[in-house]
């Protein structure tokens, strides 16, 4: 009795204390969690070099390190950095009414009346939208040009965000397998189920990371260089924000290209608005249908449907990291429920099936 009552005050305790510590470490998920990323991501060529140079597994390690920084790191960095410079050009311009938000959209109602009969069948009026886009593209324009202080503050807490990140990368990645083991001893599921449940771990998140921001990039990309053949001011603007919004499965870019290809198709330049919208659903799209199943749905083993809620729900949970986040989640969801149906169920079948034979073994001939 003793024994039982030191037992269950040892793991309550136990219970207690690692949530105490989780919860002390909740400021740092996001560092935490691309951390373990990259060492998931970057952990094929970290073998490589520890096999080309055995001896000096730190070297290694900030070789590879070095080389998530140099195709990862730096890019993001320029691009931000131009991004909110393009951002404030649009704010100035948007405060000396060059940039007339609400003139784009009475251009398109007139263009278009069709558009307002659909959007009121939705209890959605023009008028309202208008004074909704005007106060949008205002507020954010607004809070870059008079917060370049808070921006410069946050700009160096994601630096030292950054810079914790990377140091954690290094030991998660140096000393990777000695954590995994470490898990599989600490954790009371089962080694196997562990390793399985690990196994889909790297698997999800190397598809996910891998698999959106390609699509990412490239959509972005593509995006980038039509509004900049097209003319369209701030295309490295708009190609970034394509490029966040490709993040969405299903529906992606499109929240970009396609307003802009209204509002230029009911401005008179026709030639320019068919091209965006064939370049738009032709190319932009057809990277989006053909890449994102072979790079994240095939990998993950998740139906599309699923891919879709998950990272709209990861990314509205946990931010720009619940585009990983959301369908690490969903694919462990079916890994356990996999591992339920295969080993446990089916366990608690098989008894119920031996115990009624016994009963009818048991029960008097007639």
């Amino acid at each position: 009795m003793q024994d039982k009552l030191e037992l269950r005050s040892f793991l309550i305790l136990l219970l207690v204390v690692s949530l105490g510590f989780l919860w002390l470490l909740k400021p740092f998920f996001a560092p935490i969690f691309w951390a373990c990323a990259i060492a998931v991501i970057f952990s094929p060529l970290q073998q490589r070099l520890i096999r080309a140079m055995p001896k000096s597994p730190n070297s290694a390690t900030l070789l590879t390190l070095l080389t998530c920084v140099l195709i990862v790191v730096l890019p993001v960095v320029f691009i931000v950095s131009s991004v909110v410079s393009e951002g404030l050009q649009l704010y100035h311009r948007l405060q000396s009414g060059e940039i007339n938000p609400a003139a784009y959209i009475e251009q398109v109602r007139a263009a278009f009346p069709a558009i307002e009969q659909a959007l009121e069948r939705f209890d959605i009026r023009m008028d309202k939208l208008k004074e909704q886009a005007v106060d949008a593209a205002m507020t954010s324009g607004k809070f870059l040009a008079q917060n370049a202080f808070s921006i410069g503050q946050n700009a160096f807490g994601w630096v030292l965000s950054l810079c914790l990140m990377l140091y954690l990368a290094f030991f998660v990645l140096r000393d990777g397998d000695k954590l995994v083991e470490l898990l599989i001893r600490a954790l009371p599921l089962g080694d196997a189920r562990e390793r399985l449940l690990l196994a889909k771990f790297a698997e999800v998140t190397r598809a996910t990371v891998k698999g959106n921001l390609v699509v990412a990039m490239v959509q972005g990309a593509l995006g980038g260089v039509i509004f900049w053949f097209l003319d369209i001011q701030g295309a490295l603007l708009w190609g970034v924000m394509m490029a966040v919004a490709s993040l969405i499965p299903a529906i992606g870019a499109a929240i970009i290209w396609l307003p802009a290809a209204i509002y230029l198709l009911a401005t008179g330049e026709y030639v320019e608005g068919i091209i965006l919208i064939a370049f738009g659903a032709g190319v932009i799209g057809l990277v989006d249908n053909i890449l994102r199943p072979i790079l994240v749905g095939r990998d993950t083993k998740l139906p599309d449907y699923l891919v879709l809620l998950s990272t709209l729900g990861g990314i509205v949970l946990f931010g720009i990291s619940g585009f990983v986040v959301g369908p690490l989640l969903a694919a462990l969801f079916i890994a356990f429920w996999e591992i339920f149906m295969r080993e446990i169920h089916v366990i608690e079948e098989q008894t119920a099936i031996e115990e009624q034979a016994e009963k009818t073994d048991s029960a008097p001939q007639v």
